[in-house]
Formats: C-alpha cells, sequence, structure tokens
C-alpha cells in the first residue's frame, strides 16, 4: 500500500505540474500591458529568490555549495540560465502577442527535436519509427511555413532552445531545483540592470499604481518554480513511461486556450500541420511504449 501511494503521489505531482504549465497563459495574459522583456526580467529575478528558498526548505544547501564553488559548474550553470531564459523570453513574447497555438506547436515538437538532439550529440541510434516520425513533424512545420509564407521562429524557437536546455541538462546530471537555482540566480544581475534601468528612465511597469500589476509580477517566480517543484517530485516517483505521457497535457490546454479563449484562428493550415506532427508524436509514443515493455 505504501508504494501505491507513493506512485499516487507522483501522478498527482505530475498532473499539477503540466496543468500549471498548461494554463500559464491565462496568468501572462493579465500581464499583456507590461512589455514582454520586463515580464522576463522579473520571471528571473522572483525565481531566483524562490528557488534558493525552496532549495533551503528541501535541504539541498550542499548542492548550491557545490556548485556557487565550482567554477566549472557555475560556467555550465550561465549557459543553461541564458538558454531557459531565452525559452521564457520567446514564451511570454508569443503568449502576449496573441500567438499561443504557435507557442503549442512548439512544445508538441519538442520532443521529437529532443530525439534527433540525443541522436547528433548523445549518439543514440534513430529506428524507423523514430526516423518517420521526424519526418513527419518536418513536414507539418514545412507545411505551415509555405502555406503561411512565413518560418514559424516562435514553436521552433520553443522547441531547439528547451531541447538544448534538457540536452545540456542531461549531460551535466545536477540536482535539477538546486541547479534552477543556481541558473537564476547568475543571471539575475542581467534581470536586476534592465529593471533598474527602467525604473531610472520611467518605463518600468514595477513603478505603476497598480498593485496588481506589482503582485503579479512578482508572484511570476513562484508560477515558475512551483511546477517545476512538482515536476522533480514527480520525476522520483514515477517512471518516464507516465511522464511521456503526461508532458502533452499542457501544449494541449494551451491550444485549446488559444482557440476557446483567445479566439486565435485554427485554420485548416494549422489542421493539416498539427495532424502531421500528431502522427509522429502517436509513431514516437507507441515506439517508446514498446521499448519500454521491453
Amino acid at each position: 500500500m505504501k508504494n501505491i501511494g507513493y506512485y499516487t503521489q507522483g501522478i498527482i505531482y505530475a498532473i499539477l505540474s503540466y496543468l500549471s504549465w498548461g494554463i500559464l497563459p491565462l496568468y501572462w495574459k493579465l500581464l499583456d500591458m507590461v512589455p514582454a522583456v520586463e515580464i522576463l526580467a522579473h520571471r528571473i529575478l522572483w525565481s531566483s529568490f524562490i528557488t534558493l528558498a525552496l532549495c533551503l526548505l528541501m535541504k539541498k544547501g550542499d548542492f548550491l555549495r557545490n556548485y556557487f564553488s565550482s567554477p566549472k559548474s557555475l560556467v555550465k550553470l550561465l549557459i543553461t540560465g541564458l538558454i531557459v531564459s531565452i525559452n521564457w523570453g520567446i514564451y511570454i513574447y508569443a503568449i502576449n502577442s496573441g500567438q499561443i497555438l504557435e507557442a503549442s506547436l512548439g512544445y508538441f515538437i519538442n520532443p521529437l527535436v529532443s530525439i534527433v538532439l540525443g541522436m547528433i550529440f548523445l549518439g543514440e541510434k534513430l529506428n524507423k519509427i523514430q526516423i518517420m516520425a521526424f519526418v513527419l513533424a518536418i513536414a507539418g512545420v514545412a507545411y505551415l511555413t509555405i502555406n503561411y509564407g512565413h518560418f514559424p521562429w516562435i514553436a521552433i524557437g520553443l522547441a531547439v532552445s528547451f531541447g538544448v536546455y534538457g540536452l545540456l541538462k542531461k549531460k551535466m546530471n545536477y540536482d535539477s531545483m538546486s541547479a534552477l537555482a543556481v541558473e537564476t540566480t547568475l543571471v539575475a544581475p542581467l534581470a536586476i540592470g534592465y529593471l533598474l534601468f527602467g525604473v531610472s528612465g520611467g518605463g518600468s511597469m514595477f513603478t505603476s499604481p497598480s498593485f496588481s500589476v506589482v503582485f503579479l509580477l512578482v508572484f511570476a517566480g513562484i508560477v515558475t518554480a512551483l511546477p517545476l517543484y512538482w515536476f522533480g517530485m514527480a520525476a522520483v516517483r514515477i517512471n518516464l513511461y507516465s511522464i511521456g505521457f503526461f508532458q502533452y497535457i499542457a501544449p494541449t490546454i494551451k491550444l485549446f486556450i488559444g482557440i476557446y479563449i483567445f479566439h486565435e484562428i485554427f485554420s485548416a493550415t494549422h489542421a493539416v500541420s498539427f495532424l502531421l506532427i500528431w502522427i509522429g508524436l502517436a509513431l514516437y509514443i507507441g515506439d517508446m511504449i514498446v521499448r519500454l515493455r521491453r
């Protein structure tokens, strides 16, 4: 019974994390009067405080001391911190510029991008089904590009940046929450510099008389760190097979939010593009199930 309870807790944590990531567009939309770069700066700054506090609460002080005292680790975590900041920036821009569908597309593509990155940088072999899945994803992106006349840089930017971030984190094999705390702390001076420049120039929304805007900007650290904490709790309780299924909750919710709440147009071109990518994902998931059972 103890094991069943432990696994059930993992499922609950996983659902909480992916549901949170799925509905985050609603949160960022509340701040659409704030420039995307300023939202990003606040997200980095307050995430640093929250993740450091969580690490101390979770008794991960030894990890923090080890990372901060190692120049090699600091360089690595600065690089991953900059990459995840770029990912966050693209995502916030996509949401607040009314391109939630393209953001959703990016996170559907992400697992297939990760397959190719693993092949290139980790020497992993692609089987025929994985190659077919990736080709279908490429076809979906190409179809969208040709019919819309512009490259879906938001979707590809999100997929590639998060894929590279995941690849580097896998190679580093650091404690996830402690590493995120160090990453955001290392990037925080850039965020602070930007915010101070905005305040001195009179262009920062943080000095706005609106309490709700200030609260939402500060709370950005919570909405960033908490789902990551839940994900970390889930990852040690349930297997990769289950995590693989849950990861599609978030982009699916984003897709419905974009269509039914913010009334973005889901055209026939979108339908064909998404369908090709979904078929590729179905092949990928099916192949993953077979390999895990073996």
